[in-house]
């Protein structure tokens, strides 16, 4: 009990790992624990327009703890595409040292949905990539741009860096994102505007 215990304590700090949106009606950045949340609710929500079924409960599962080497290595903007590789190994090393904490049997399952989210080739996978990518773009839609205009991400940026993703994990939602982002870059809510 003590081991789970501890772990939990441990991804409380998840909470404090600050990302580059606001959450609606907000000043304050939103954090990497909230994010997650947020990721849950969506595959609840969206689940039936999955390109394929899915199994929500582990696709829920994985975006719960996507983001857990983040407690070590902060969160890191999804087009800063010069740092990715080197973030990627630091942020498992740091998924393994926190899966570590745990009885052997959980720790494995936990570190295996991290990886089989990291890989992205289940279909659950696939839909959990989709929900990842789509998130921001909801919240910058919402917040006229805010990250966009802030970190100088251009609307080419935006469909290089989520579109397939989101395509090929939920391909409705991308469908109905894409208008809307045409249309964001038609009235200047990107960096480069």
């Amino acid at each position: 009990m003590q081991a789970i215990i501890d772990f939990i304590r441990e991804v409380d700090r998840l909470k404090s790992v600050e990302r580059k949106t606001k959450p609606l009606g907000l000043e304050r950045y939103e954090n990497s624990a909230e994010h997650s949340w947020q990721l849950a609710v969506m595959v609840l929500s969206l689940s039936r327009f999955s390109a394929v079924p899915i199994d929500e409960l582990r696709t829920i599962k994985m975006l719960l703890l996507h983001d857990i080497g983040e407690i070590d290595t902060g969160d890191t903007i999804v087009y800063a595409t010069a740092i990715r590789e080197e973030k990627k190994g630091e942020e498992r090393a740091a998924v393994e040292r926190i899966c570590g904490m745990l009885p052997e049997e959980v720790g494995a399952e936990f570190l295996g949905l991290w990886l089989e989210f990291e890989a992205g080739e289940t279909a659950e996978a696939k839909f959990a990539h989709a929900m990842d990518r789509t998130i921001p773009i909801i919240l910058n839609l919402a917040n006229n741009g805010q990250s966009w205009r802030e970190n100088g991400i251009r609307y080419e940026q935006v469909i290089q860096r989520n579109g397939p993703a989101a395509e090929a994990g939920c391909p409705a939602l991308w469908a109905y994102l894409k208008e809307k982002l045409d249309e964001a870059q038609r009235v200047g809510w990107f960096g480069n505007n």
